[in-house]
């Protein structure tokens, strides 16, 4: 009976007061750099990025908190490619010490253990593959780090009622306690999530389509000690041969997604008796548990076909949605965030031009397609359509089992990752990420790449043994352009790094007298072998090409 379960009491979930914004006072609207329209991950993420880096963004939303009320888990993993982003903003520590960190996955299928991976072993980052924690609490750490910053406006309780293009700016009107007005925006972001009523207003079509699997997530704490590992089963024996996943939250919190009937009902499966008889069914009869939120969902997706419309960008969810399997939706975000906010912040501040903003919609709708593509595979597998392909996949998991090269093959949900970026206009060699390498200078200092992209926005170059005589030049060449350059096991003029080991070099694949330059998002933007001052200065303006007014050295 319903009375039989327990649950645990609410968060309490921060609230932060409505302040009418100077805007009300009249005088016809004001004009602000950057304007970003909802605070979730992505919203979040951009208006931490910016003023960090010292653009002024004014963020709007509607509630007065954040996640969802009812405390729901809703995105739980954080991959490390967002937990480094997180350590440039300044709250990886936050996250690390609330969240759990993890990198082994195990595969089930009936009973037994299918193969298991660990996602730590080709790391070289300071920060781990993942680390599980509920989403409000990724949104609670970067409303605080923005406050602690100073630069950013964060309105509460002002709902954007209208949105309108001007050619040399947004026009928008809000809706407050206080009255309403209407402000202007050199660049306005749309970060209000899937249901982007900014994108519906602009008659936007998104290309939606909804699955017919079925989901129910069920947030519990329990007393039974479990591995703190991603288990997965592709056919649990008790889901009724349905697929289960297993994670551990902050706060001693299981996230437990059972898949469904496709005819299920929604109210029913998430009904108290219901979800305990699925946990007592996984766990034993004797297990002592409370419940902390149970919800049914049912996944959906859909893609933007151009995440830029003059000075109106989309990212997010406003942009792309995918199916949850491998957490690649709210990593997603977090990482359109990163690649928009620094160059956002070079163009306002006159070193690049109009340009380096077209390639945000290059590089990150086919970082989405390939999200896309990915996750719908892992749907397809964990709901197949037909008797055929439950066959297929009978037989792929027996054969990896026992045979190493059918495992991939197995695909409860490809862990997200970095996505590498196709060659393009600003990057003509195409990009991949750069982990977070710890980094040694021949003076003993100790850093990592996070901390020399912390300081300001600008690019990291580094030389690898150059050549006598040519750093003097190549500093004289990007004197007053944001590069910062360094040099390993080679010329005392610039500061030098140590690489013993060779690691640095075989991750950024360079050898003796190759040149790489690194973006502010960590990515690498040209490694040139056998370089050259001018093929390093030419790297460097290709992939922040110049404004229409600044002259060329």
């Amino acid at each position: 009976m319903a009375s039989t379960y327990r649950f645990a009491p609410p968060y309490e979930l921060p609230r932060w007061d409505f302040v009418p914004p100077p805007d009300l006072d009249g005088g016809g609207p004001r004009r602000y750099p950057v304007v970003i329209v909802g605070a979730g991950p992505s919203g979040l993420t951009l208006a931490c990025d910016l003023a960090q880096r010292g653009i002024p963004a004014v963020l709007l939303d509607e509630d007065d908190t954040v996640g969802v009320r009812g405390a729901s888990s809703r995105g739980i993993c954080y991959a490390q490619k967002s937990l480094e982003i997180f350590e440039r903003l300044g709250i990886y520590e936050r996250v690390r010490d609330k969240g759990v960190t993890w990198s082994v996955g195990r595969t089930f299928s009936g009973d037994s253990e299918v193969y298991s991976f660990n996602l730590q072993a080709n790391s070289v980052s300071a920060q781990p593959p993942f680390i599980n924690l509920q989403q409000f609490y990724v949104e609670w750490f970067l409303v605080d780090r923005i406050r602690e910053i100073g630069t950013a406006d964060l309105r509460w309780k002002n709902r954007v009622t209208s949105v309108e293009p001007r050619g040399e700016h947004v026009r928008v009107s809000v809706e407050t306690p206080a009255g309403d007005y209407v402000l202007e925006a050199d660049y306005l972001i749309d970060a209000t999530g899937a249901n982007s009523p900014i994108r519906t207003a602009l008659g936007l079509d998104a290309h939606a389509s909804r699955s017919t699997d079925r989901w129910c997530i069920t947030d519990v704490r329990f007393t039974k000690p479990l591995p703190v590992e991603r288990w997965t089963w592709v056919d649990a024996p008790f889901n009724e041969g349905r697929g289960v996943w297993q994670h551990l939250m902050g706060d001693g919190v299981w996230r437990i997604d059972y898949q469904m009937a496709e005819d299920a009902d929604p109210e029913t499966i998430s009904r108290p008796e219901v979800a305990g008889s699925r946990l007592r069914a996984q766990l034993g009869e004797d297990v002592d548990f409370e419940f902390v939120w149970i919800g049914p969902y049912q996944y959906r997706d859909h893609l933007l076909d151009e995440f830029r419309h003059g000075r109106l960008f989309f990212i997010g969810d406003a942009a792309h949605v995918v199916s949850p399997f491998g957490a690649r939706g709210g990593n997603t975000g977090i990482q359109d965030a990163a690649n928009l906010g620094w160059k956002l912040a070079l163009v306002l501040r006159g070193h690049a031009g109009d340009a380096l903003l077209d390639s945000y919609h290059a590089e990150r709708r086919p970082a989405a397609v390939e999200n896309l593509q990915v996750t719908s595979r892992s749907a397809r597998f964990l709901a197949p359509r037909s008797p055929a392909e439950h066959r297929l996949r009978r037989a792929v998991v027996d054969l990896a089992r026992r045979h190493e090269f059918a495992r991939p093959l197995v695909n409860t949900g490809r862990m997200s990752v970095a996505n590498a970026y196709p060659p393009a206009p600003c990057l003509p060699q195409g990009g991949r990420t750069v982990q977070n390498l710890p980094l040694t200078f021949a003076n003993g200092t100790r850093r990592s790449l996070m901390d020399l992209l912390r300081e300001d926005t600008r690019f990291v170059g580094i030389w690898f043994s150059p050549p006598a005589g040519a750093v003097a030049r190549l500093r004289a060449q990007l004197e007053g352009l944001p590069v910062c350059l360094y040099a390993c096991d080679g010329d005392p003029a610039l500061p030098t790094l140590l690489d013993r080991a060779g690691t640095l070099a075989r991750h950024l694949e360079a050898g003796p007298g190759s040149f790489c330059l690194i973006r502010p998002d960590a990515y690498r933007a040209a490694l040139i072998p056998d370089a050259t001052v001018e093929a390093a200065v030419t790297a460097l303006r290709t992939a922040m090409p110049a404004s229409a007014g600044h002259a060329e050295r």
